[in-house]
């Protein structure tokens, strides 16, 4: 297994040892031993799997305290993951980093309490499963619009479908007016 470091200190790129011969492909997808032998110490304790259509945007999501990890993989497909930093005392306040991850390169991005997430669909269909540290709390969900111009996100995709909810999401700066420390 790769740690690969991001724009983000805290933000990782993790590449599984993916095993391959003429019958198809093995990978331990999670393993808490080899995530705690590379510094990691979150214990997760959900899986989401989702399913969405090509030029869907999902995010940009979080958990406001005390949140939730989350480690985001492509099973299906492909898509661009998209973590942002919301964190207002951080030195990367409001920058962004996109990553492909798709069902071929197995690549995993582990993010952190305190960074925003989402993804568009470049592919027809993709499935995307990630783990969470935390169980899922509606009194805790929140998120900020997609398309927030202080932030700027290169969608790498045009007219896309979004929720209702998405549509209507705050922008960042509307979200920290409202919501003081929202990470603790």
């Amino acid at each position: 297994m790769k740690k690969i470091p991001t724009i983000f200190p805290e933000v990782w790129i993790i590449e599984p040892d993916v095993f391959k011969d003429e019958r198809g492909f093995f990978l331990e997808s999670y393993s808490i031993k080899k995530y705690k032998d590379v510094g990691f110490s979150w214990n997760f304790i959900q899986d989401n799997h989702s399913k969405s259509r090509k030029n869907t945007i999902r995010g940009l999501h979080f958990q406001i305290f005390p949140g939730q990890v989350k480690l985001v993989r492509c099973t299906k497909g492909q898509i661009w993951d998209i973590v942002v930093d919301i964190r207002e005392n951080s030195p990367n306040f409001k920058k962004w980093f996109g990553i492909e991850l798709t069902e071929e390169n197995f690549k995993q991005i582990l993010i952190p309490v305190g960074f925003a997430h989402g993804f568009s669909v470049l592919s027809d269909f993709a499935e995307i499963e990630y783990k969470v540290s935390s169980y899922y709390d509606p009194k805790l969900e929140s998120g900020i619009r997609w398309n927030d111009p202080d932030i700027g996100v290169n969608w790498k995709i045009k007219n896309p479908i979004l929720s209702n909810r998405d549509k209507i999401m705050p922008f960042l700066e509307d979200f920290l007016k409202e919501y003081k420390n929202p990470f603790g």
